[in-house]
């Protein structure tokens, strides 16, 4: 992978398992939040799969679109457009009524002094979405900060822990959490909770951060010395195949790679590859944000990129001047402030 072009098409390629459940779901598939990061290689990801499993439904990409062209790029590849601001009661009542729903909406960063709006898209929003579709089958993404910070010898909190939300975001995501499980008992709607961390791909991620670091000859804070990653399209496969185990109340899933990574070890890695030696500060806590996602991999097998293939193709992308994002993870924050 060494153009974006290349990027795209690997993380929309859909394997067996996905394509064989897509032809198991009846109906379209509505994706909201089809402009953030992860949305728009989800969409494209279902459309590949659908018309892998034999055609025959439509993807419904629903987003404000700030992103220039975007719209378009995912119209010419075969998406339903709809340009929608769901903050807005009339357009999100407009939307066309679906047997699927995929959730992707969220606000992360800039949580810090406007915490009343992080608590509006995270909590407030879903309860109107999933009165909206009340009749439809929901998977809607959540993330892992959902959990407390956890010994790292405990290999990480699986879907039965208890959850014990740090700041403002991640307390607000389990507000998503609740709002979504009290309207799947109110109407009956099946719903998958996805509890994601940390997605990766070229341009963005853990792995990314840590690389960036090392080229700007940046100090590395080992404090939270531990973290999860996994491949976005792997992430994507999943999220589109939860919408088969949803169920009322929700299924949850703990969503990332096999490994508890050693962040100290994977940037030794990618300095090695960069040609350049990693500077480290602070000293390993005993504690991290850390999910076991065992259930996960039991059900649909382990990502398509291991570790060490997602840190040489990051290690490549950074090195050669690849696109990036430009939005850090903020992965060693341990305060909840994003």
């Amino acid at each position: 992978m060494r153009t974006t072009a290349e990027l795209e098409d690997h993380l929309s390629r859909p394997r067996d398992g996905l394509v064989e459940d897509l032809a198991k779901i009846d109906g379209d598939i509505l994706v909201l939040g089809a402009g953030g990061k992860l949305g728009p290689s989800l969409v494209r990801l279902a459309l590949n799969g659908i018309k892998a499993a034999g055609g025959g439904k439509r993807v419904i990409a629903v987003s404000r679109f700030s992103e220039p062209g975007l719209a378009r790029r995912l119209s010419d590849e075969g998406a339903t457009v709809v340009a929608a601001d769901l903050a807005d009661e009339a357009a999100l009542q407009k939307l066309p009524d679906v047997p699927n729903v995929v959730f992707l909406v969220g606000a992360k960063f800039g949580t810090d002094g406007r915490e009343h709006a992080t608590w509006f898209t995270n909590a407030y929003l879903p309860g109107r979405v999933a009165d909206r579709f009340a009749g439809s089958r929901i998977a809607a993404l959540s993330t892992g900060n959902v959990y407390p910070l956890v010994p790292v010898t405990s290999g990480g909190s699986a879907e039965g822990s208890p959850t014990g939300p740090v700041g403002d975001y991640a307390m607000s995501c389990l507000g998503r959490e609740r709002v979504f499980t009290y309207f799947a008992e109110k109407h009956g709607t099946p719903t998958a909770l996805i509890r994601l961390n940390y997605a990766v791909e070229m341009r963005y991620g853990v792995l990314v951060d840590l690389a960036q670091k090392i080229l700007a000859g940046q100090p590395i804070d080992l404090t939270t010395g531990q973290v999860n990653v996994v491949w976005q399209g792997y992430a994507n496969e999943v999220t589109l195949r939860a919408l088969l185990l949803a169920s009322a109340p929700p299924y949850v899933l703990n969503v990332t790679g096999p490994e508890l990574v050693s962040v100290r070890q994977v940037a030794t890695e990618l300095g090695s590859l960069l040609g350049r030696e990693p500077v480290f500060t602070g000293e390993e806590a005993p504690t991290a944000l850390l999910s076991n996602a065992s259930r996960c991999h039991g059900l649909f097998g382990y990502p398509g990129l291991t570790l060490a293939e997602l840190v040489e193709h990051t290690a490549r992308w950074v090195g050669d001047g690849g696109p990036l994002l430009g939005k850090p993870t903020k992965f060693e924050r341990r305060d909840g402030a994003f």
